[in-house]
């Protein structure tokens, strides 16, 4: 099997992208572009997602892997049919592949021939949404990440892998933030491996339904919340 043709989406410089792109590069997999949200709610979206993993390491930009591996990048303003499709529309991909970014639906999503795939820092079904370490820990769900399809849901595709966290006791909220955007960096690197050598058919499994709401930004006061369970080691999942 050839390594798959793909385009890459992603909020501009968003820390989980970043280091989604510096996972799957690893393994020599090159979008044939990047296309990147220049946007207000972008702009949110990297702010609050570099304040969960603040203390940890950030992958190098996508401006910089871009240009050392010669991918063609181009800037929208909203990733939506219209502004996303003149630049894949006579491209043959394979997938899209997202990176971090914000609820895609329509026409992107049934151009590739074989998908579009996205990793999430939770474990899929019972984590769908936003904040899902904080949620996970709130509600003493198990922490980990999970690559799936994208459908019109929101996380609801068919799941290509998950894999838990493990998680130590003296671990910070940032610590475990960190840790599921590494993880679903790792994922989707190996989901693109398996795609190279025809696995995805035997991999790719349903859902099913989760006991919990699809969740929204964590408030203050359910990080409050965590940040207890987390100091006072009652999280219910730890590995010791």
């Amino acid at each position: 099997m050839a390594k798959p043709r793909f385009a890459f989406l992603l909020l501009k410089e968003h820390p989980y992208g970043r280091e989604m792109l510096r996972q799957i590069l690893s393994e020599g997999h090159i979008p044939e572009i990047i296309i990147e949200e220049d946007s207000p709610v972008g702009d949110e979206e990297r702010e609050k997602f570099l304040k969960r993993i603040e203390g940890n390491e950030i992958a190098p930009t996508i401006e910089s892997q871009a240009r050392d591996h010669g991918i063609t990048m181009v800037t929208v303003p909203i990733h939506n049919s219209t502004e996303v499709m003149p630049h894949i529309r006579n491209m043959e991909l394979d997938l899209i592949v997202f990176g971090g970014t914000r609820i895609i639906r329509g026409e992107i999503l049934d151009f590739p021939k074989d998908g579009v795939v996205n990793s999430h820092p939770g474990l899929l079904p019972e984590c769908r949404g936003s904040a899902s370490p904080a949620w996970s820990v709130y509600h003493d769900i198990k922490i980990g990440s999970t690559c799936h399809f994208c459908d019109n849901g929101i996380d609801t595709g068919e799941i290509l892998l998950k894999r838990e966290l493990p998680v130590e006791r003296g671990a910070s909220y940032e610590d475990l933030c960190y840790g599921t955007l590494v993880l679903a960096g790792v994922l989707m690197k190996e989901a693109l491996v398996a795609y190279d050598k025809g696995d995805w058919p035997k991999m790719r499994c349903p859902q099913g339904a989760s006991d919990f709401p699809t969740f929204r930004n964590a408030p203050e006061e359910v990080l409050e919340v965590v940040r207890a369970k987390l100091r006072d080691q009652t999280y219910a999942h730890y590995v010791d």
